[in-house]
């Protein structure tokens, strides 16, 4: 019975060291072009999660009327196109980051979801305030204000529906004109009338 219990604690106690071992002299995952550790999505997408549902604030405190849209595609053009693409120009760096930032204008999963335009928007706003660890989203609750963040949430919650034309134009990468008529239809300015 002693020699079972030895062995049981001798083995567990050797799993931590192997493990260590493997992180000091084997050869972790740490580059992006590496391949991901298993499950390694579902270990980080659980908590990230949890804490996100937890945490998120579920009534925006702000409209997403043509001012705060085109000043959300200001605040997106200048904090979030580097990584995340402008609409039919997708970033040339996003997609080969680990895990690859997502293309916030673009169609994705069934072809009807555009970007982040299913989640929530707390839980958009929770991501642009607070950023994810290990992904290259950076926290910007230090560096915009709480209605700048607002502003670019509600962008991209309604990233897949007619934006006023001088958010469209920010956000396809052109110089933003004066306020003026809605776009008709998703990724495409309206007609003047």
């Amino acid at each position: 019975m002693g020699r079972i219990l030895l062995g049981v604690v001798l083995g567990i106690a050797l799993v931590p060291v192997a493990l260590l071992g493997w992180f000091r002299f084997g050869h972790p995952p740490v580059a992006v072009a590496d391949p991901p550790l298993p499950q390694e999505k579902q270990i980080t997408r659980v908590p990230l999660g949890a804490r996100i549902d937890r945490e998120m604030v579920k009534t925006p405190p702000i409209m997403p009327d043509e001012g705060n849209l085109v000043a959300g595609a200001q605040i997106y053009r200048d904090q979030c196109a580097a990584c995340h693409g402008f609409h039919g120009k997708p970033s040339s760096f996003g997609a080969h980051m680990f895990p690859p930032a997502p293309s916030l204008w673009e169609k994705h999963h069934n072809g009807n979801v555009v970007g982040v335009s299913d989640d929530q928007p707390g839980e958009s706003y929770w991501k642009v305030a607070n950023g994810i660890r290990l992904t290259g989203m950076p926290a910007y609750k230090n560096i915009l204000t709480e209605t700048q963040m607002w502003q670019v949430t509600l962008l991209v919650a309604n990233a897949d529906k007619p934006l006023p034309l001088a958010a469209f134009d920010i956000v396809s990468g052109q110089q933003a004109p004066a306020p003026s008529a809605a776009v008709a239809t998703p990724g495409a300015p309206a007609k003047k009338k």
